[in-house]
């Protein structure tokens, strides 16, 4: 028997911009992630339409309605655990020691999927603002039981 497959958005750094784009590259996923700097409730609000949203609270995140969300999470889908934070560099575990499958993160606005060490690595980008010349993105990861797949998805704005 073929195990389901989950599909999870992950969206990061919106800065209180959320575009019509990335609501409809996120569109069809069971599970949203957002790595941080969400700028506005509203967003929250909108991705809540599409799926239930994990958050974490990013370095801009300081207004009194953030303080409800975790600096980071951990997040099971299927066989996997997903790490969240918004800045790599604050990261308060060893993924390893962990036994975490993949690291969501943002902050650097830079889209990026790697592995190391056997642990995926990603960044979705910036849906918000664009900085400097990176794309405005988003990201799309499957899981099928133990097995993880993630795509950047460059929106056309």
């Amino acid at each position: 028997m073929k195990k389901a497959i989950i599909s999870i958005g992950v969206i990061s750094d919106t800065h209180g911009l959320l575009r019509t784009e990335a609501v409809a590259a996120l569109a069809g996923s069971e599970l949203i992630i957002h790595a941080g700097d969400v700028g506005d409730p509203d967003i929250l609000e909108t991705l809540e339409t599409i799926a239930p949203v994990h958050v974490v609270r990013g370095n801009v995140d300081r207004e009194p309605w953030t303080q409800r969300f975790p600096m980071t999470d951990l997040i099971e889908a299927g066989s996997c655990s997903i790490y969240v934070v918004h800045d790599l560099y604050t990261m308060d575990i060893d993924p390893s020691a962990a036994h975490v499958d993949m690291v969501i993160f943002g902050h650097s606005h830079q889209p990026s999927i790697e592995q190391q060490h056997g642990i995926w690595l990603l960044n979705p980008g910036s849906a918000g603002p664009r900085r400097f010349d990176y794309p405005v993105s988003v990201a799309k990861v499957e899981v099928q039981g133990d097995q993880l797949h993630a795509e950047i998805v460059k929106l056309a704005v």
